[in-house]
């Protein structure tokens, strides 16, 4: 729905809803990320080597129908003062994101700012709103890579229109654009003592959440599809697609371990629910040698 037939917006309430949620918003049904007006032949998310067209050709629906279909937010505790927000049933990519607020606390954040919700829902609702309201509402939005963009001008709407954090190098992928989208680059702070750094890979501007928890002080990198924990306790992966299984060169590699070598990483949190509890620098240093040795052929002799 083109944004100047939306109903006029209540008075803001911070970490309330302010605008209509709209139902005939149309979204990708494969990817989750909400459309360009008027409507393209193909997704072009989803029309990229990193992703697909299902073989039975580009659909799209809409909020009100993943409404109707029972859809919902399911938002629970990772640690105090982090949250992870998955839609269920699975939809879209059916990524899990997660809300970190700024003053460590689990309730509203003292200083009224809000979370910052790092990759984005594909659905909305009163009760997510709500949901997230009661846990601090949402100061900033930054989605790691445009497979994550979700509902991001729609979750920004309902949160005051709190600023959406985009990297000037994947820019070219957002498919709804508003005035709340601001593009950073290499690094920026959406809110004090939360940090994104770009490390690319997975896109050009891919990014991670860098975030202090409150209890033990660790560094906790929100890494999605960046810098991802895997099934092996202190290993993670690298890749250029997930659902293709294209990999990452070994310079590639080196490259996004070294745009985080400075930072004492213990926890990291990936885009599917994945965690890594424990020794994250350690984990990104050696799993990037172990993958650039294999992709550079220094093992070809085990095949």
């Amino acid at each position: 729905m083109p944004d100047d037939q939306r109903a006029p917006a209540p008075s803001a309430v911070p970490g309330r809803a302010r605008v209509q949620l709209p139902a005939r918003l149309t979204l990708c049904a494969t990817c989750g990320v909400e459309a360009a007006d008027p409507l393209p032949p193909v997704c072009p998310i989803c029309d990229d080597e990193r992703q697909f067209v299902p073989v039975d050709g580009q659909a799209w629906t809409t909020v009100g129908e993943l409404a109707d279909s029972g859809r919902s937010i399911e938002v629970r505790e990772a640690e105090p003062g982090l949250h992870s927000l998955r839609t269920q049933p699975r939809t879209g990519i059916g990524q899990t994101c997660y809300l970190a607020t700024a003053s460590g606390a689990g309730s509203p954040a003292s200083d009224g700012a809000g979370g910052l919700l790092f990759d984005v829902p594909p659905f909305i609702d009163d009760a997510a709103i709500e949901a997230v309201s009661a846990r601090g509402g949402v100061g900033a939005i930054v989605a790691s890579h445009p497979h994550m963009y979700g509902l991001q001008l729609e979750w920004s709407r309902a949160f005051d229109d709190a600023p959406i954090f985009v990297s000037r190098k994947d820019a070219d992928w957002v498919q709804r654009y508003g005035s709340a989208i601001e593009l950073f680059d290499e690094e920026a702070e959406p809110l004090s003592g939360i940090r994104v750094r770009q490390v690319g890979g997975h896109f050009p501007g891919s990014c991670v959440a860098l975030w202090r928890a409150p209890g033990d002080g660790a560094l906790v990198m929100l890494g999605s599809d960046s810098v991802s924990p895997v099934a092996r306790d202190g290993w993670v992966t690298f890749m250029r697609s997930f659902p293709n299984y294209l990999p990452l060169s070994a310079q590639a590699v080196r490259m996004i371990a070294a745009r985080v070598a400075d930072l004492d990483v213990e926890r990291i949190y990936g885009s599917f629910g994945q965690r890594l509890m424990h020794g994250g620098a350690r984990a990104i240093a050696e799993s990037a040698d172990r993958y650039a040795a294999w992709v550079s052929g220094a093992y070809d002799d085990r095949i």
